[in-house]
């Protein structure tokens, strides 16, 4: 009998310590009501409509390639569309996404992506009213978008400073994944400073906040309830989520929406140099007690770089006073310096450190892509492009081109294979060597039948052949 006392004692203790731990476990972890009753009057969904131009559909002669799908079905001929040749009928196509009231007058915050090309926009509140909105600027570099809604007096949410964030920190998201209004997830802070391809100028949040399509442009809030980030990106090989999730820093796009709202645009620094990491043979050979900064590769003969003194394999491990721990810091740091100012750089030269001042340039991409994406010709491809430097030129052996910064995947460009990254030498044997040069040769087009376009890819020429739509 005695064993058996023991043994429902030992029981018993086993069982009460089981659940003491479990209510204090419970209690560590963060409740997000209060957050969630405070956040969601600010949060809005934004759904987006495009009219896209029906593609042109024509006869193929019996001398031209038809695709063979097509020819399965057709024989040698395409059909006319509904209507005749060049029908005019659109389609309209839907997208969904997130956002956030930063004033009670109307402005909201959203990604660039979510807005990029939209005929309208229509913003819904949490009280379930409807309201047209309008563009006031976006930025297609760091994915931010300031909207304008006709309204005053809108719940505004509280911001926050996303440069105190810490990995492990809890945080949460309110936005309207696959369209279901006001859902909140919730998760921690994964890492900090994130670098992703492409994206140069954004120290992203990595986070595993469960974020998949429609989420994208809502707030990341921290448990004071403030916003710290807006969430823009995901990793995934499904397309949905992986436990990957990526958020522009607040005080980032705060930067970003108060130039968009007093000018419409940004303007971003620029030195005009190329840059390559610092491994750690590298950073031996240089001098250095660790494997950090930035190292010059090359220079552009005009940049404001080579104008004040900085040489080809200096390595610039500081921008006032900021240490570069990763070449990928750099461009943030100079970036963020407006045009015009002077900026002091800690550079590592013959295994000595100097002090230079370089008077920061302007970005010579943001006018041309804006341009370019505005312009009737342009929005034909459906392509924004910047600039190829000087120097870059000579590194690749072409005398003229400009880079594609971004393809519209419903576009007459993408459609041919064409892709960011590709600098575009000609088109129909006609030099391009400006944003205008573009323009213009794809204005004199009259659609209908392909054109040669010549890129550089990789290290290599090739062709493709474009075809655009009848006017």
């Amino acid at each position: 009998m005695q064993p058996i006392r023991h043994f429902l004692s030992a029981w018993l203790l086993t069982l009460v310590s089981l659940l003491a731990w479990s209510s204090a476990q419970a209690q560590e972890l963060p409740d997000f009501r209060t957050l969630v009753e405070q956040a969601a009057p600010g949060v809005v969904n934004i759904s987006t409509t495009r009219v896209v131009p029906s593609r042109q559909q024509q006869f193929y002669g019996p001398g031209e390639e038809l695709p063979e799908i097509f020819r399965r079905f057709f024989g040698d001929q395409f059909p006319m569309p509904p209507g005749g040749p060049g029908g005019e009928r659109g389609q309209e196509r839907h997208s969904l996404g997130s956002g956030f009231i930063i004033d009670a007058d109307g402005y909201i915050l959203t990604n660039a992506h979510v807005v990029d090309g939209a005929d309208e926009i229509l913003v819904r509140l949490n009280d379930r009213r409807e309201l047209a909105a309008e563009v006031i600027g976006a930025d297609t570099q760091t994915d931010v978008a300031l909207l304008k809604v006709e309204a005053e007096g809108l719940p505004t949410l509280a911001l926050g400073d996303s440069d105190a964030l810490q990995v492990g920190e809890w945080v949460a998201a309110i936005g309207s994944p696959f369209g279901f209004d006001h859902s909140v997830t919730a998760g921690i802070v994964s890492a900090i400073n994130r670098t992703l391809p492409r994206d140069a100028y954004v120290p992203f949040i990595q986070t595993d906040v469960a974020i998949n399509p429609g989420n994208s442009g809502g707030p990341l809030f921290n448990l004071d309830g403030e916003v710290v980030g807006i969430n823009s990106q995901i990793f995934t090989r499904s397309g949905g989520f992986m436990g990957l999730s990526f958020a522009i820093p607040i005080n980032v796009a705060m930067g970003i929406a108060d130039q968009l709202r007093a000018d419409g645009r940004v303007s971003r620094g620029w030195l005009g140099v190329v840059i390559q990491p610092v491994s750690r043979d590298l950073a031996e050979s240089f001098g250095l007690d660790s494997a950090r900064g930035a190292l010059i590769a090359d220079l552009d003969p005009e940049g404001p770089a080579r104008r004040d003194g900085v040489q080809a394999g200096d390595v610039i491990i500081a921008v006032d006073g900021e240490e570069v721990e990763r070449s990928s810091h750099l461009p943030r740091l100079i970036g963020r310096v407006s045009p015009g100012n002077e900026v002091a750089l800690t550079v590592m030269r013959d295994g000595a450190e100097e002090e230079l001042t370089v008077t920061v340039g302007a970005w010579p991409d943001a006018e041309v892509a804006s341009a370019a994406g505005k312009d009737e010709g342009a929005g034909r491809l459906g392509l924004v492009v910047g600039e190829v430097s000087a120097a870059e030129r000579e590194r690749l052996g072409i005398e003229a081109g400009v880079r594609v910064r971004q393809v519209d995947p419903d576009g007459s460009a993408y459609e041919a294979g064409i892709r960011g990254g590709d600098i575009i030498v000609s088109v129909d044997h006609h030099p391009i060597a400006s944003a205008a040069d573009l323009v213009a040769a794809v204005a004199e087009q009259e659609g209908g039948h392909a054109v040669p376009v010549r890129l550089y890819r990789d290290g290599r020429s090739l062709y493709v052949a474009l075809r655009l739509e009848r006017r």
